[in-house]
């Protein structure tokens, strides 16, 4: 894995690790890794609903190419019942893959025939969601988003989506 060292203005140095991108390969976890996301998603779980509400409608705005997978709602915009509605179900699917963070490959294998062979939703959408969903977290919770903990979430969410796209191979 390449590493990248960095230095903050406050002498705070942290490792930024590559994900998945440039091997395809299962994003290793860290027991330090596996505990951060614990205990973050422990402090934001309460607000899952306005994360993914946000999240969702983001990336619909900012990648519109994804609104094709919700061409049967009436309503996309933000903050819109069925935008509200999809942003709990992913959470909740967020929430899922913490407790099954030991083994999400395993734990996600339902959910993961679910949108190759049902849905039939592009395994890229599950990056760009990702994406979107750090960004609502490093805007909803500055301080306790720290960069130890960014790249815990980061490498987890790009576990998560690779978990998802494992029925596509």
């Amino acid at each position: 894995m390449l590493g990248l060292d960095y230095k903050t203005p406050h002498s705070l140095s942290f490792k930024v690790l590559s994900n998945t991108e440039s091997t395809g390969k299962m994003t290793s976890l860290t027991a330090k890794d596996k505990n951060n996301v614990r205990s973050f998603w422990a402090i934001v779980s309460g607000k899952a609903e306005d994360i993914g509400m946000d999240a969702l409608a983001r990336m619909l705005i900012v990648y519109p190419q994804t609104k094709t997978y919700f061409a049967h709602w009436k309503d996309l915009s933000p903050g819109s019942a069925p935008v509200k509605k999809h942003g709990i179900t992913v959470m909740n699917g967020v929430g899922f893959a913490v407790e099954k963070i030991d083994d999400l490959k395993a734990g996600l294998l339902n959910l993961s025939e679910l949108h190759a062979f049902t849905l039939r939703v592009d395994p890229a959408n599950f990056k760009i969601l990702s994406h979107n969903i750090l960004v609502v977290l490093a805007i909803m919770f500055p301080n306790d988003f720290t960069p130890e903990v960014h790249v815990s979430m980061d490498k987890f969410l790009a576990a998560l989506a690779l978990a998802l796209a494992e029925k596509y191979r």
